[in-house]
């Protein structure tokens, strides 16, 4: 049923009419009678068989929506088992599965159900030589941390056009492949290596830029029996192809893969679990390894398969100037910029947007704070008024808290001042901006300044001829336990654009973080990471749960699960602590730290708990007088997450 109460996450038993003996199969949407709740809910047929009971009453289902089938039996399964790993409900993962219901494309599709025939490339799986066994691990259906190539061919990535190569492959055998990735930039990129490697009949696109009858027309599309090639974001990882050849995953380290809704499992986490239920092969590819995909490799769970020749670009450490000609840009790396302005476009990539994301008092160097809610000031341009990053407010007669103060100075150079600092150093020369509000996609082969934030970078015909990456050491600074991994991954996928040969400068970085660039080498990056957090128990090492809720209701949960998942270490449960009362109740977090071979006790004690509150929460006292017409405040406030995210904690 599509319902979000915990208790009933569950199969319920109807009886099929006469007249939907033929409508009510497996798999469709029908429309159903809840006694308790006195209403018509929502859900779909999972299993039709025999009552053996013949005293038994059951309920009559009261509708067949529709005879599409979108929920099949595969699908299903996958709901349950990511729901259990979670602690969650089916239909929470049903409802990013599938999509809203648009009869125009259901009566299309079930007037042609039958897809497109699929007639395989000569040569589309050519790329694949360079890696030594990687078609036999594919046929074979392994688990691969997978070392994509750098470098771009015309306008296209290397790593697309490899993942399109392992997506043919998937098709030579007659079976479906899915391809998620972050962004609909990487989408783009990877839709033009697919071009002229899979059939354009067989791509499916599956993504939250299409609309809602295109999405649903794509998701009947997987739900056939022909095997396609699926590309999409995160909810790419659910689409119910009927044989899956190969699922892979495209930068799983990027933030754009944790699910932000229930019950918030990240795609790498579901795309293992679909693996264990429907075979096929599991590709994580990446310029750089996250410490998951890296602790699965050190277990043996994962296999790591890099190319036969190894290519690298050229990474050069440069220590910072402060030269009055180059500004933030060494002297060594300025020279390269110049040299290679003669040849075609240099890449220089910030850590910020805007012109000055962050002011300070010109006398005591405070922060630069709003009068009207306290929030930081930035300048939008030159000489512009300040204006608060969170009320917009413009902060007119600014006065400094601290030391009275009435000027500002720029603490920090977004990508717009540092653009205009390149204009001047670089006179004649074209200076494009792009990031999230100014977005580019490509640039031409001719010279010319891009400033970029991370992940905003466009791509160069061929590749650029020189990179600068700038702000290394504000960037490091970061309150983000995974800082240096996301800084690794921005850097890796910056300097995987430069042309062969060209120099990529990292400016102001040392220690670990660099080495690891410099020597192409960001697996061993991954297993220091590994190293350092095991002794203090961090993710991945172990995973970790947030509970919240009512305290009597926290602290029965907890002692539920000494008892239900035994041999937790001592130090395995953190907190409670108190959060801010909610209407006069006082609430607690705590946070359980597990091995991953615990996992499914913990899930079970603490989805268990859940349901015990949600149930005990129906039992309330009869309303008086005085609270007739009141809406009732709801006495069940436990909440579980598993696999919280690192920036969470």
């Amino acid at each position: 049923m599509d319902t979000p109460l915990p208790q009933l996450d569950r199969l319920f038993d109807y009886q099929i009419p006469r007249e939907f003996a033929d409508e009510a199969k497996p798999g469709v949407r029908v429309k159903v009678p809840l006694k308790s709740a006195g209403r018509v809910l929502q859900g779909y047929i999972v299993e039709v068989g025999e009552e053996t009971d013949p005293e038994r009453a059951l309920a009559e289902i009261d509708t067949v929506v529709s005879d599409a089938v979108v929920l099949p039996d595969r699908l299903y399964r996958l709901a349950r088992a990511v729901a259990d790993r979670s602690a969650g409900s089916a239909t929470d993962v049903l409802r990013l599965a599938i999509p809203r219901r648009m009869v125009r494309a259901e009566k299309a599709w079930l007037a042609h159900p039958e897809g497109p025939d699929i007639e395989p490339i000569p040569g589309a799986t050519d790329d694949l030589g360079s890696y030594p066994g990687l078609t036999d691990a594919l046929t074979a259906g392994e688990r691969l941390a997978l070392d994509a190539p750098p470098g771009v061919v015309g306008l296209v990535p290397e790593w697309a056009r490899l993942l399109a190569s392992i997506a043919a492959s998937a098709l030579d055998r007659g079976t479906s492949a899915i391809i998620a990735v972050p962004d609909h930039r990487d989408l783009d990129r990877l839709l033009s290596g697919l071009d002229g490697i899979v059939p354009a009949g067989a791509i499916v696109r599956v993504d939250a830029d299409q609309t809602a009858q295109e999405r649903y027309a794509a998701y009947l599309r997987t739900t056939g029996a022909g095997p396609c090639v699926v590309v999409g974001n995160r909810s790419a990882v659910y689409a119910p192809v009927a044989d899956l050849g190969v699922l892979a995953i495209w930068d799983d380290g990027d933030s754009s893969f944790e699910e932000p809704l229930a019950p918030y499992a990240h795609a790498r986490d579901v795309a293992l679990v679909r693996q264990s239920l429907d075979g096929g092969a599991l590709v994580f590819c990446g310029h750089s390894r996250s410490s998951d995909v890296e602790r699965l490799v050190s277990i043996g769970f994962a296999v790591s398969v890099g190319p036969e020749r190894r290519r690298s670009p050229r990474v050069v450490i440069a220590a910072p100037q402060d030269t009055p000609n180059t500004g933030r840009i060494p002297s060594a790396a300025f020279r390269s910029a110049r040299q290679a302005l003669e040849l075609g476009p240099v890449l220089v990539q910030v850590a910020r947007p805007g012109y000055a994301p962050s002011l300070v008092c010109a006398e005591c160097r405070s922060p630069a704070r709003c009068a009207s809610c306290g929030g930081p000031l930035h300048a939008p341009a030159r000489g512009a008024t300040p204006v608060c990053s969170w009320c917009a407010r413009a902060a007119l007669g600014w006065q400094c808290s601290s030391c009275e103060a009435t000027s500002v100075r720029l603490a920090s150079s977004g990508s717009e001042r540092t653009a205009d600092e390149l204009g001047r150093a670089f006179p004649g020369v074209r200076v494009i901006v792009a990031d999230g509000a100014h977005p580019v996609q490509t640039i031409e082969d001719q010279p010319a300044l891009v400033v970029a934030t991370r992940g905003a970078e466009p791509l160069a015909p061929n590749g650029y001829r020189a990179v600068l990456l700038l702000d290394g050491e504000r960037m490091l600074q970061a309150p983000d336990l995974r800082i240096g991994e996301a800084c690794l991954r921005g850097w890796s996928n910056a300097a995987a654009l430069a042309a062969p040969g060209a120099a990529t400068h990292l400016v102001g970085v040392t220690g670990p973080v660099a080495r690891a660039l410099a020597t192409w080498n960001q697996p061993a990056y991954a297993r220091t990471e590994l190293m350092e957090r095991a002794p203090v128990k961090m993710p991945p090492v172990v995973r970790v749960a947030r509970v919240e809720g009512d305290v009597p209701q926290l602290e029965k949960a907890l002692v539920r699960l000494g008892a239900d998942a035994p041999g937790l270490s001592p130090d395995a449960i953190l907190g409670p602590v108190p959060l801010a009362d909610v209407s006069g109740r006082k609430r607690a977090r705590a946070l359980v730290r597990f091995d991953y071979g615990r996992g499914t006790a913990v899930a079970e004690s603490l989805r268990a708990s859940v349901i015990e509150a949600a149930v005990k929460s129906r039992s309330r006292r009869p309303r008086g007088p005085a609270e007739a017409g009141r809406p009732r405040t709801p006495t069940n406030t436990l909440s579980v997450r598993l696999d919280v995210a690192d920036p969470d904690l």
